[in-house]
């Protein structure tokens, strides 16, 4: 059994052992700087603050759509400078109406892509670039529904290309010249993405699947060998621990039992994060969105005027880049954004205001001309409508006021950095097979987070294990250490590879 474990190790290491050291190389860059991405905050702060006489009513954009009542979303948002509102229909499209003339907005050329694109760095000149529908830097899912892509050049001092959306004209990523420069040595070789082709690549992902299964026998094996061959009490004739004489054995060998165990973790995290078949799907049943808002803006809606929201939050210091109208458990409402990405709700007062939104100024800041501006829901209320996301008992409410182990933000450079995930918020636990938990938002009501038993136990297989994500060791007071650890780690990871490559330089010619 021994020389099957040798052999194993021997050849699985010759196969993998330059891979792992690029592995080693790109997560330490990835630390850094991440994959590109346009982040909420980033987006809304190219926005231009939406004036309060900018724009028509939402029922004279409705007009525009082909089924006005089924309409999920009403978002009032700007693109190359100009007011639109944006309706999301049922069928996942995006109607897009000019908010100050009333007209449906043409699709996106290229004329219109460079317009946006001088928005979003005014000051710099654009060229236009072509068309794509999906390169090295837009792999992601998310931008699907934006595809083909405008892209941009942009001569700023960033030399940064901008993609934008032939859906909507939208600017969905930005793109300086470092950053990719910097994704050669990082995500871009992490992810060997020069090997994926398409969006959703079969070939791909069980391309990486059987690497990584490589790499986690590779590093078992290795761990299995070294602790056999290591003299913990008592030495070799050589007077070493380590029966090997060469140099590049020995420190291989030293070097595999002091990181070895953080590479066979990082080598079967990193095949978790692959998801093989599906082992880390949701497997219960999906929260119900619908069911907890109680309606859709296209027949629930505000009665006051837009402008008069515009006015109230203006009032307030609140400069709005984006207004969507939603309804929670059957009431109403608007999710006001900022530059920042903070948020306001806005509700009606009167009869109609929900309770928890009277004005309390704990929670209000402002009321007036029968509509209420407030920072969050109050518990009880958001209580109240997340009964209705399961068919299930809820076995525990609770305000989350401090990142936990499910619900955290990330940095920008994560992969995960796009996600918002504000405070606080309402853990909801229900009694359902798949012992889901769901956390809603409470500065928008809406749902940021559902994880059952599986994804959780996929969360600690892969992030914690690949990336060390707890959130006391990425608050500000431990975050440097964390770094520096990964830091050290890897290097200790690349060392013990670089010896890898000596040794199987080494056997290959012997065998040429």
């Amino acid at each position: 059994m021994r020389r099957i474990l040798y052999l194993i190790h021997r050849w699985t290491g010759i196969a993998m052992c330059a891979l792992m050291a690029l592995w080693f190389v790109s997560g330490m860059v990835m630390l850094f700087v991440g994959y590109p991405k346009l982040t909420p905050a980033e987006r809304l702060a190219a926005l231009p603050p939406l004036a309060a006489g900018c724009c028509i009513e939402p029922a004279q954009a409705l007009a525009r759509s082909h089924h006005p009542a089924a309409v999920q979303v009403i978002t009032l948002t700007s693109i190359a400078g100009r007011p639109y509102y944006q309706l999301l229909e049922q069928d996942g499209r995006t109607t897009q109406v000019d908010a100050a003339t009333g007209a449906l907005a043409p699709k996106p050329d290229a004329q219109a892509a460079v317009a946006a694109a001088r928005m979003f760095n005014p000051g710099a000149s654009a060229r236009y670039a072509g068309l794509v529908e999906e390169d090295r830097w837009t792999h992601s899912r998310g931008l699907n529904p934006h595809r083909p892509l405008h892209v941009v050049e942009l001569d700023d001092d960033a030399a940064t290309r901008v993609y934008v959306s032939s859906a909507t004209g939208q600017v969905m990523l930005d793109a300086p010249r470092a950053e990719r420069y910097w994704n050669f040595a990082g995500a871009w070789l992490h992810w060997l993405y020069m090997l994926r082709q398409q969006n959703t690549d079969p070939v791909w992902t069980w391309t990486l699947i059987g690497l990584s299964a490589v790499g986690v026998l590779s590093a078992v094996t290795g761990m299995v060998n070294g602790v056999q061959r290591w003299r913990f009490r008592g030495r070799y004739k050589s007077g070493a621990r380590t029966p090997y004489r060469e140099f590049a054995m020995r420190w291989h060998h030293v070097l595999g039992l002091a990181f070895g165990l953080v590479l066979c973790t990082w080598m079967f995290s990193g095949l978790m994060s692959m998801n093989p078949l599906g082992v880390f799907n949701a497997r219960g049943t999906k929260p119900d969105a619908a069911a907890m808002q109680g309606g859709a803006p296209a027949s629930v809606r505000l009665a006051q005027p837009v402008a008069q929201v515009l006015a109230l939050l203006h009032t307030q210091s609140f400069k709005p880049r984006e207004l969507e109208w939603r309804v929670l458990g059957g009431e109403p409402f608007i999710v006001a954004r900022d530059g920042r990405n903070d948020t306001r709700i806005v509700a009606a007062g009167g009869h109609g205001l929900p309770p928890t939104m009277q004005c309390d100024t704990r929670i209000a800041a402002a009321c007036g001309d029968g509509l209420t501006v407030a920072k969050q829901w109050e518990p009880a209320r958001l209580e109240a409508v997340a009964r209705k996301l399961l068919p299930y008992p809820v076995r525990l409410f609770e305000m989350v006021t401090a990142p936990d182990a499910y619900y955290y933000q990330r940095g920008d450079a994560s992969m995960y950095g796009g996600n918002e995930r504000r405070l606080p918020a309402l853990r909801v636990v229900f009694d359902d097979p798949g012992h889901t938990w769901v956390y809603l938002d409470a500065a928008t009501g809406q749902v940021a987070l559902s994880v059952d038993s599986t994804q959780r136990v996929g969360r600690w297989l892969f992030n914690f294990l690949h990336s060390w994500d707890v959130p006391a060791l990425l608050s500000p007071v431990h975050g440097g250490a964390r770094i520096a650890v990964l830091i050290a780690l890897s290097a200790g990871g690349l060392l013990l590879s670089a010896t890898a490559i000596v040794i199987a330089l080494r056997r290959l010619r012997r065998m040429a």
